[in-house]
């Protein structure tokens, strides 16, 4: 047998210069990689709407539980889901047939002591009955009309009327069953008009008014503001959380608002000019926020901005030059110290020539 021969001196210098030659080529290749191609664009004016932002929870201008006031037998249910009512319009009447029939005597007790009364009262202008004696027979009318009185108020308790137009609950009782004192019926809400309850801060206090017109938004109807005004500011400030409630009151026109609903509420306070940049050229890191900016040899710097207020895809920025360049489109491409190459215009790039690092020897 034949030992093998390890590899010459001839075949490893052939080898080093193939990986040599590979990382090269690797080197050269990216010194070809072109730069990132970004839009950037100036910060433009842009016409911002101080404002107050809140939520607040919806309320019927007018709502009332209605309930028995006694404990008695439902006789009649007059009303139907959801139904609307007029003021004064009769929902349920509960059994009253002992108090009617009470009523029956204390109607006929009446007549008789009225009766009576005009007894004496002639044989008292005649001389045959003393004045105690019309005194005693009038008081004995008076408490028999008084006792008429009670009873006919005992068999209204049993009449339930809606004390106000609106639109009725969802029923929860029937006819023929027992209720108690207290128990409930039926609810009417007057949802004519809405009024919203909302917590302002009392460091805004002061840019709040009575009247003011609101801006509330629906959650259901995100696209249709329904515009109202403030009503009523509440003279107290809760301690605990140093804010005031505000109650605005809404139109409602073809009922969509419903009671309990969460609205978005905005107060506009005021209006001015600041400059803007689209909301996508701002990037965060913790409290920072920072844009890239591209001078004058292309090459990308990080700037520190404050942000403001928001509009429309654009966002108020302090910090920058009225002429400074910020990448509004290819942020994630770019880095702080790097060259990017500019578009003019949708997937066209600039003709100048970026600081774009070593160039490939060959050119």
């Amino acid at each position: 047998m034949h030992a093998k021969r390890a590899p010459g001196p001839a075949l490893l210098l052939v080898a080093v210069v193939a990986l040599l030659a590979a990382c090269s080529g690797g080197e050269q290749q990216e010194q070809r990689r072109e730069p990132p191609l970004v839009t950037a664009v100036e910060p433009q004016p842009h016409l911002f709407r101080d404002e107050i932002q809140a939520v607040g929870s919806a309320r019927a201008n007018e709502q009332v539980t209605l309930a028995a006031n006694v404990t008695e037998r439902i006789e009649r249910l007059l009303f139907d889901d959801g139904m609307y009512v007029r003021a004064g319009q009769l929902l349920a009447v509960l059994s009253s047939a002992q108090e009617e029939a009470a009523l029956a005597g204390a109607r006929a007790s009446a007549a008789e002591a009225q009766a009576q009364l005009e007894r004496v009262n002639s044989l008292n202008e005649q001389g045959f009955a003393t004045g105690a004696l019309l005194d005693r027979q009038r008081a004995a009318l008076s408490e028999a009309k008084a006792a008429q009185e009670s009873i006919q108020a005992q068999i209204s308790d049993r009449m339930i009327r809606a004390p106000f137009s609106g639109y009725l609950s969802l029923r929860n009782v029937s006819a023929g069953a027992i209720v108690t004192t207290g128990t409930p019926l039926v609810t009417v809400s007057d949802i004519s008009r809405i009024k919203l309850d909302f917590t302002v801060p009392e460091t805004q206090l002061a840019l709040l008014r009575p009247g003011q017109p609101i801006k509330a938004f629906a959650s259901a109807y995100p696209d249709d503001p329904i515009i109202g005004q403030v009503s009523v500011i509440d003279p107290v400030i809760d301690p605990q959380s140093r804010a005031v409630m505000v109650r605005a009151t809404l139109p409602n026109p073809g009922n969509r608002i419903k009671p309990g609903m969460l609205l978005t509420v905005r107060i506009e306070t005021g209006q001015r000019t600041a400059l803007a940049v689209p909301e996508m050229a701002v990037m965060a890191e913790g409290d920072l926020r920072y844009v890239y900016t591209v001078d004058d040899k292309h090459v990308v710097r990080r700037t520190a901005v404050t942000t403001g207020l928001r509009d429309g895809g654009f966002i108020e920025v302090a910090g920058l030059p009225r002429d400074a360049r910020v990448v509004a489109e290819g942020v994630v491409k770019v880095a702080e110290g790097r060259p990017v190459r500019l578009a003019e215009g949708p997937g066209r790039a600039s003709n100048e020539n970026p600081a774009s690092g070593p160039q490939d020897p060959a050119s």
